[in-house]
């Protein structure tokens, strides 16, 4: 009986220090490398603050998420948040700018019809109520954890159903 306890208590040790571990690392990687990103499509950056950041992600979860969870699109596994299908939207979504126009006015990816109707926004607020408390500051933060994420997870960011 004596034994057991030990390995329990063993196990439990070695369980919280491999979080410790894992949660240091994490934190690390949120320097001003990482939390620089494009502010504007003429390459202008911005650094985010941590406090944005962590900011972002807790109102992307609440907001994006049910859809977009790990950068994927749930109604369109082929177009997700990763950079490159981003980058290759029309018109580009690959800086904050981009981001929040898109989530005031959301488009298709080739930019020809509004889905406004469709896709959570600004604009369509009445529909999705999740919308109706989001400030320019908050779509700033979310727009900058949507460009922050892939330099964290990688290409797990956007990866679909490879990763997820």
């Amino acid at each position: 009986m004596v034994m057991k306890k030990s390995y329990f208590l063993l196990y439990f040790f070695v369980i919280l220090f491999f979080n410790i571990c894992i949660s240091s690392i994490q934190a690390l990687t949120l320097d001003q490398t990482t939390l620089t990103v494009p502010l504007e499509s003429s390459g202008k950056m911005v650094i985010l603050t941590p406090e944005q950041a962590k900011r972002g992600k807790r109102l992307f979860n609440s907001a994006c998420a049910t859809c977009h969870n790990g950068g994927i699109t749930k109604t369109n596994p082929n177009i997700g948040l990763d950079p490159e299908s981003l980058s290759l939207a029309t018109p580009q979504r690959s800086n904050i700018e981009a981001l929040i126009d898109y989530m005031k006015n959301p488009t298709t990816y080739d930019g020809t019809e509004s889905i406004a109707e469709l896709h959570p926004s600004i604009k369509s607020a009445e529909i999705f109520p999740k919308m109706r408390n989001l400030t320019d500051e908050d779509l700033f933060t979310i727009a900058g954890h949507i460009l922050v994420q892939p330099k964290i997870l990688s290409e797990k960011w956007g990866g679909g159903k490879v990763y997820y």
